[in-house]
């Protein structure tokens, strides 16, 4: 029993010549396509790890701002405190002199 082709053989052709180009033109470019998909992807990944690092950083640096406004903050109720201290301080002195000034008599 033999067996005859029911397509035309200008469609084996076809296919075998479609079947050829996509084995070795697209096949091989989509590898190609991909391979740099994939680096991109891992370059993205470094630069997104060292964006982390700096922010913690930076993160890290920047918590310190909370308590140099309290020490700011101290800072100024100090300053009001040496003021009123220099006054007392300026009417005991001046208290202190006018007893030595008389006599020394309590």
């Amino acid at each position: 029993m033999e067996l005859t082709p029911t397509l035309p053989a200008a469609v084996y052709v076809i296919w075998c010549a479609m079947l050829l180009l996509t084995v070795l033109v697209v096949v091989p470019l989509v590898i190609v396509l991909l391979h740099r998909v994939l680096r991109a992807a891992l370059w993205i990944r470094r630069y997104f790890a060292e964006m982390l690092a700096a922010g913690g950083g930076i993160a890290g640096n920047t918590a310190a701002i909370a308590a140099l406004n309290e020490t700011i903050d101290v800072a100024g109720d100090m300053v009001g405190k040496a003021h009123s201290l220099r006054e007392r301080s300026g009417g005991i002195a001046g208290l202190l002199a006018a007893r030595a000034a008389g006599g020394g008599a309590s």
